[in-house]
Formats: structure tokens, C-alpha cells, sequence
């Protein structure tokens, strides 16, 4: 079976930055993050195209994530940068074997165990 493992989650505070790394246990196609915190539904944040020259975000990221893929490793990073409570979230990596470049939860075929992010104010 595929496996995705996040890692990078932890406690930032406000304004400030981390990286999170997605890492799939075999060749993936398209590779996206979603996060759900407490409460709410999880939602999209960014997806990467198989090949790393696509990319797309949702719009509360407002320029401050970036997504990255690193083929050779079947990898993603989620950078985030000045990060508010907000963002407080369990995030999820999720990847396809097809070049969805999807916003849908339901068009990824894997999913990893997720990576709490806490930010502080």
C-alpha cells in the first residue's frame, strides 16, 4: 500500500513560519495538503502537480503558503509563513496516481496521518 508520512507540525507563533514535509512511499502523481481544525470541515490548502511546475492554493493562504515538490523523493513541503491562530489545524497530506489538481478531498487516492500545527498568539 501507499504510504504518505507528514512531519514539521508543531507550535509556531503568530507571524511566524514552518515547513511541513510530505513523503510517499512510492511514486505519486499530483500531491496536495489539506487541513481540519477542530470543528470545521477539513479543507484545501494546496496541490502540486506530478512534475512540480503547477501549482495552486486556496484563497485564505493570501500568498503566505508555498507548496513544493521534490520528484526524485516522491515529496512535498508546505511552507507556511506569517501564520495566525487561524492556522491552528491538524494538516494532511494527501496525494493521486492521476494529475487531478484538485481542490476535492475525494479526488486523492492516499492520505497520511496528519501533523498538528499550533499557533500561539
Amino acid at each position: 500500500q501507499v504510504q504518505l508520512v507528514e512531519s514539521g507540525g508543531g507550535l509556531v507563533e503568530a507571524g511566524g513560519s514552518l515547513g511541513l514535509s510530505c513523503t510517499a512511499s512510492t511514486r505519486v502523481n499530483a500531491m496536495a495538503w489539506f487541513r481540519q481544525a477542530p470543528g470545521k470541515e477539513r479543507e484545501f490548502v494546496a496541490v502540486i502537480s506530478g512534475n512540480g511546475r503547477v501549482t495552486h492554493y486556496a484563497d485564505f493562504v493570501k500568498g503566505r503558503f508555498t507548496i513544493s515538490r521534490d520528484s526524485a523523493k516522491d515529496a512535498s513541503t508546505l511552507r507556511l509563513n506569517k501564520v495566525n491562530p487561524e492556522d491552528t489545524a491538524v494538516y494532511y497530506c494527501a496525494a493521486s496516481d492521476r494529475p487531478v489538481l484538485s481542490s476535492k478531498s475525494s479526488e486523492y487516492n492516499y492520505w497520511g496521518q496528519g501533523t498538528q500545527v499550533t499557533v500561539s498568539s
